[in-house]
C-alpha cells in the first residue's frame, strides 16, 4: 500500500453524526492571502464523494462559488442529495466556518453511460517536463509552489498563455479531487499580461466561481504517482473588474482528463 501523500490528509473529510462533513483548512495551500481556490474546491469534492458514496458514479460536472476565503482550522459541509435517478446524482453543498459561508458547491455524479463519441481536440505539442524548468515561488506567503512541482511550457509552444506540467510532490494518481486543484493551481495568464507592462501593480485575482467538467474517469487505468499532467489556460476578455480563464487537463499520452472555466476578479488598482 503507498503512503498517503499530504494532499489527501489535508482534503480529508470526515462526516459527522448529523451527517455533516468536518474538514481542515491547512496554510500549506495559501496563495498569499488565503487558501487556494483550487484546495477549497477539492475538499468541497470529497465531501460530495462521501455523501453520494457510490464508486461507480464519478463527478461530471462540478461548480464551486467562492464566497468568503476561509482562515486556518476546522470548517463545516453541510450537503444535500437533490436527486438520484437511476445513473446520475446531483448533489449540492456549502462550506462553513465559524458560521461564515465560505463556499457553495453543485455537482452531478454519474455512472458511465453510452452515446455518440467523437474528439475534435488533441493534446497540444510541448516540451516534455523534463525539458522544461521548474517553477520557483515568488513569495515565501505562496506556500501552496512546495506543495506541486510545475515545469511552464513556452507559451509559444501552445498558442495559450499559461500552464505547464503539473504533479504532487510526494505523488499520487490523480484523482478527481487533484484534478480540481491542479485546474487553479497556476498563475493566471492575466498577471503575465500584467508583468508585460512596467509600472503597474500586479493585481490579487481571486476566483469567483469554478466550473470543471471531467471527461474521464478517474484515476486513468495507468496512472502511476510520478506521472506529470499538462494544465493549459488563457483569458480573452477583461471587462468591468472581472476577467474569465478556460483551462485543460491532459494525461502525458494523450487522454484529455477534464476542461473549466472559472470567473476572476481584480483586487488593487486596475491595469491599464
Amino acid at each position: 500500500m503507498r503512503p498517503t501523500t499530504r494532499f489527501e490528509r489535508d482534503t480529508r473529510v470526515a462526516q459527522s453524526s448529523d451527517g455533516s462533513f468536518e474538514a481542515d483548512i491547512d496554510p500549506g495551500w495559501w496563495i498569499t492571502r488565503g487558501p487556494n481556490g483550487g484546495y477549497v474546491a477539492a475538499i468541497l469534492l470529497r465531501a460530495f464523494s462521501a455523501a453520494i458514496d457510490d464508486p461507480e458514479r464519478t463527478p461530471r460536472s462540478f461548480t464551486t462559488h467562492f464566497t468568503s476565503a476561509p482562515t486556518r482550522g476546522a470548517v463545516r459541509i453541510e450537503t444535500s442529495i437533490e436527486r438520484s435517478g437511476r445513473s446520475l446524482t446531483t448533489v449540492s453543498g456549502r462550506m462553513r466556518q465559524g458560521g461564515r459561508l465560505c463556499a457553495v458547491g453543485l455537482a452531478a455524479f454519474s455512472r458511465t453511460r453510452t452515446g455518440l463519441e467523437f474528439q475534435h481536440r488533441t493534446r497540444p505539442e510541448v516540451p516534455a517536463p523534463e525539458r522544461c524548468d521548474r517553477l520557483i515561488a515568488e513569495s515565501e506567503a505562496i506556500t501552496i509552489r512546495e506543495r506541486y512541482e510545475q515545469r511552464p511550457v513556452p507559451a509559444a509552444d501552445t498558442g495559450l498563455r499559461a500552464g505547464g506540467w503539473i504533479r504532487l510532490r510526494d505523488g499520487a494518481p490523480a484523482d478527481a479531487a487533484q484534478v480540481a486543484a491542479f485546474l487553479d493551481a497556476w498563475p493566471p495568464p492575466t498577471l503575465e499580461r500584467a508583468r508585460s507592462r512596467p509600472g503597474n501593480p500586479l493585481p490579487g485575482l481571486p476566483t469567483l466561481e469554478l466550473t470543471i467538467h471531467f471527461r474521464s474517469r478517474l484515476p486513468l487505468p495507468d496512472a502511476r504517482p510520478e506521472d506529470f499532467y499538462l494544465t493549459l489556460f488563457r483569458s480573452q476578455t477583461a471587462r468591468d473588474g472581472f476577467v474569465e480563464e478556460d483551462g485543460e487537463i491532459w494525461s502525458r499520452d494523450g487522454v484529455l482528463i477534464a476542461q473549466s472555466r472559472q470567473l476572476a476578479t481584480f483586487l488593487g488598482p486596475p491595469s491599464r
